[in-house]
């Protein structure tokens, strides 16, 4: 399992290039060996050790993994600085995590209350995955994302509430994180087409009535000039030039 975790980081990491700088300089890595060692401990059934080899590797990486937490082969934690997985968290072969990611729980339940994650998902930067939860296989959740719901395999999932935006990730480079769509600005972006169609129809309404030429002047004098709020509204939705 040692050698996989090292293949994984040298596959997955243009960064890696010696083994002795993974073993010394990669937080993510060291937080693995470490949890590999109380979780061994953990199933033994000894009291406060594992937690206390937890605790120190918590001190070290700034990667928080209870000993119960169980972790597949060949898991990349990159960077990892914030990243909590509580104790009974399932992650699955492969899986690739960044910093400031939690697996936690929604309450005080006992029982199985952290999510299960499939083998080779994708967990971007500063996401929560929270509850007893399913991630299927080859699953993509964008950065800041947070995802409350089971999520099927091969999907990518973005927002918060998390929703699925993309099927069948199959083909996908799962580092192409630039091509993770923005939901939130495509649903503005359908209701500013959709206020700019009811205005356009108002205007043809306006055309027909049988309004005074007073009154109506008076009309086009108090409309509100939406050339600067829709020039707003489009650079917002452009990432205003980014």
């Amino acid at each position: 399992m040692l050698i996989t975790d090292l293949r994984t980081i040298f596959e997955r990491d243009p960064a890696a290039r010696n083994w002795l700088e993974v073993l010394f300089c990669y937080p993510g890595f060291q937080a693995l060996l470490f949890h590999r060692l109380a979780h061994w401990l953990y199933k033994l059934g000894i009291p406060f050790i594992p937690r206390f080899v937890s605790h120190f590797s918590r001190f070290l990486t700034g990667i928080e993994i209870h000993p119960g937490a169980l972790i597949g082969k060949g898991v990349f934690i990159d960077h990892g600085m914030g990243v909590v997985i509580g104790e009974t968290a399932i992650v699955g072969d492969y899986a690739l995590i960044y910093q400031g990611v939690t697996l936690g729980g929604t309450g005080k339940e006992s029982g199985k209350r952290h999510p299960t994650l499939g083998s080779h998902v994708v967990v971007g930067a500063g996401a929560k995955v929270l509850g007893n939860i399913q991630i299927g296989d080859r699953v993509r959740i964008g950065a800041g994302s947070v995802v409350l719901r089971n999520v099927p395999s091969n999907t990518t999932v973005v927002g918060i509430p998390g929703r699925v935006t993309r099927q069948n990730n199959n083909n996908g480079d799962v580092l192409d994180h630039d091509k993770v769509r923005d939901v939130e600005a495509e649903v503005i972006r359908a209701l500013f087409e959709r206020v700019k169609a009811l205005e356009k129809q108002l205007e043809e309404l306006e055309d027909r009535s049988s309004l005074f030429p007073s009154e109506l002047g008076d009309e086009e004098t108090n409309k509100p000039k939406s050339n600067n709020s829709d020039g707003m509204i489009e650079d917002f939705l452009d990432g205003a030039g980014i």
